[in-house]
């Protein structure tokens, strides 16, 4: 049995021109197709997150619709009709965008900060599609904001943003830090604690950095419920007795 302080984790699959690709510091000019296993398919991806990693859900961001083009659909589906839940970062900037996002399958609908027009978008995503099912994504890059329109300055602490969020309806906050994505450098533990201090009520996810049970472990300490996850799990640094179903339904 699977100790209780493990944090829940959710798979990730990064998605860019139809392929499955390994994310690493956040510059996608470099990131290459998952070697492991499929060669970068994403139906070969999600049955392994699923059949052998022991994952009930994944988080896909579809890196193309990120920088404004156009949404693959087709690949979205394709994993969504794989795993028990699916959260998806397209680029949702709008509560059409929310809703084309719950008809592709996604159970959670994940707002980047890093595309994010501003908090009132979020607060108008939050009621038109139920605040449970929205997760903002609190994108950062070596500690500071990813954000062109959000009307925060990027020096804003992080937690600040996280409590603003949560006063707006959101239920799910992730403290992604794209500077740690796929390097094993482990996460900023500092900066999660004060999301979870400033946001005590949300569901808190860590991304970018996770390197072992151990570090499942270290963020569950500071308050953390889930991780997104990938290369731990590709490279089996992570294995199925690591893993605890998530405790979201869709």
């Amino acid at each position: 049995m699977v100790p209780p302080h493990l944090p829940f984790v959710i798979g990730v699959i990064d998605l860019l021109n139809g392929e499955a690709v390994h994310a690493r510091g956040g510059d996608r000019r470099t990131y290459r197709p998952v070697a492991v296993p499929g060669s970068g398919h994403p139906g070969a991806l999600a049955q392994f997150y699923r059949n052998t990693a022991g994952v009930d859900q994944l988080y896909v961001a579809d890196l193309n619709a990120i920088a404004g083009g156009d949404w693959q659909s087709e690949q979205i589906r394709e994993i969504g009709a794989q795993t028990g839940g699916l959260w998806l970062d397209a680029g949702i900037r709008s509560v059409s965008d929310a809703a084309r996002a719950r008809s592709l399958g996604a159970s959670r609908i994940v707002v980047g900060l890093e595309t994010l027009p501003g908090l009132d978008a979020l607060r108008d995503i939050c009621a038109g599609v139920e605040g449970a099912r929205v997760a903002l994504s609190l994108d950062l890059r070596d500690g500071r904001l990813v954000t062109d329109g959000v009307g925060v300055a990027r020096d804003t602490p992080p937690h600040a943003v996280a409590a603003q969020a949560a006063a707006l309806g959101v239920r799910t906050i992730i403290v992604l830090d794209l500077s740690r994505v796929g390097l094993a450098g482990g996460c900023d533990l500092d900066t999660i604690a004060a999301v979870r201090t400033a946001a005590p009520q949300v569901t808190l996810l860590a991304g970018g950095g996770i390197r072992d049970a151990d570090d499942l472990r270290r963020i569950a300490a500071i308050g953390c419920d889930g991780a997104l996850v990938a290369t731990a799990l590709l490279n089996g640094a992570l294995q199925p007795a690591d893993v605890r179903g998530s405790v979201i339904r869709s």
